[in-house]
């Protein structure tokens, strides 16, 4: 489904991105794992087309998506969760979720996926009408990722979506994203909790200062050494 070739990115002069390729084949979870700076969220943001890449390619189902747009982006079947979650806080729970779906205009689709959302996290449900900025760090990632979802996407790319919560809310989430998997989303995941991305992947890649340096099974890299050693504790 996603294939990302020789992908270069720089901040300036600072490379961020160096000659990374990936893949992503349509019904898996592939985790991104990586110390802070290893450039996963880059990665990420490049794919969405908020970042421009200096060399190589991004290919989405057989099709060049490199000098893509965002809103191109998202119209052809991608769409992210950021990290940090960046909802609109002066604005509803209901009016986040519609602004997800800004390019579709079947109004029966849409309340469908609304009511979807509320159902898979009826803490929403609950607090529709009410402003996001007012709701907790948990429930604010629920109405990050359920914004996403409002595209209806092929492939959810999810930068972070345990950062700051609470160990329930952590499993709460990751049951989620299993959950969307098993519906048919394809998933591409950053996460800081290793051990928790490397159990739910399919493959995983790790990154480390900008370079892909170990590529495999999810289970295989929880019991690889080096892997246990730089990120899961020893």
């Amino acid at each position: 489904m996603l294939k990302v070739e020789g992908l270069n990115v720089f901040y300036g002069a600072i490379q961020a991105l160096d000659d990374v390729t990936i893949e992503v084949n349509e019904g898996e979870i592939v985790s991104i794992i990586g110390s802070n700076g290893a450039g996963k969220s880059t990665l990420l943001r490049t794919i969405s087309g908020l970042n421009r890449p200096r060399g190589g390619d991004i290919l989405f189902e057989g099709e060049s998506i490199a000098g893509d747009t965002p809103d191109k982006i998202v119209a052809r079947g991608i769409s992210q969760s950021p990290e940090g979650r960046r909802i609109f806080t002066n604005m509803s729970v209901w009016e986040n979720l519609q602004l997800g779906a800004h390019i579709r205009n079947d109004a029966a689709g849409i309340q469908e996926d609304m009511d979807r959302a509320t159902k898979r996290f009826p803490r929403l449900a609950e607090r529709i009408k009410q402003n996001a900025g007012t709701l907790s760090g948990g429930e604010q990632q629920m109405v990050a990722m359920s914004r996403a979802m409002m595209s209806r996407p092929k492939l959810l790319l999810l930068d972070e979506p345990s950062m700051g919560l609470a160990p329930n809310l952590v499993t709460e989430i990751f049951r989620i994203i299993t959950e969307l998997n098993a519906d048919g989303t394809t998933i591409l995941l950053v996460e800081q909790n290793a051990s928790r991305a490397l159990d739910i992947a399919h493959r995983a890649y790790v990154l480390e200062t900008g370079r892909v340096v170990l590529a495999d099974t999810g289970k295989n890299l929880l019991a690889n050494p080096k892997v246990k050693e730089a990120y899961l504790g020893g």
